[in-house]
């Protein structure tokens, strides 16, 4: 099976690194974007398997970017933020995103939450994706 495709939209350099880095050595194909405007029409153009997306980011906020892309990209967005406040999750899970977690996010955790959104989004009811 082909390795999975993220694109991971974070504005700082370190965090980028260590989940990419990280999201590497467990199986999938790491993009990152640093800003907001490109990360918008990088998801419509190139349309990841899943996108792990910042909410504080230059150029356009990762609301804004979600709700851009929600009419073109039918794929899974997963918020991961410092923002952790409960009505930045909601109005998040509202625009069309499809999991929110809380910075910092262990690493483990993250790849999960990854893993099982890509499963609903491939697999049809009953069929089963191994990741």
């Amino acid at each position: 099976m082909e390795e999975p495709r993220v694109l991971l939209v974070e504005d700082d350099g370190r965090t980028a690194t260590l989940v990419a880095t990280y999201l590497r050595g467990q199986g999938f194909r790491v993009d990152v974007e640093g800003d907001g405007a490109r990360a918008a029409r990088r998801i419509v153009e190139e349309q990841p398997d899943v996108v792990v997306l910042d909410l504080m980011l230059p150029g356009k906020d990762g609301l804004a970017v979600c709700r851009e892309v929600r009419g073109t990209y039918a794929g899974p967005i997963l918020m991961m933020t410092a923002r952790g406040d409960e009505v930045d999750q909601v109005v998040g899970l509202e625009i069309g995103a499809d999991d929110y977690v809380a910075k910092p996010v262990g690493p483990r955790l993250l790849v999960a939450r990854i893993r099982a959104l890509l499963r609903r989004s491939v697999s049809g009811p009953g069929e089963r994706l191994d990741l």
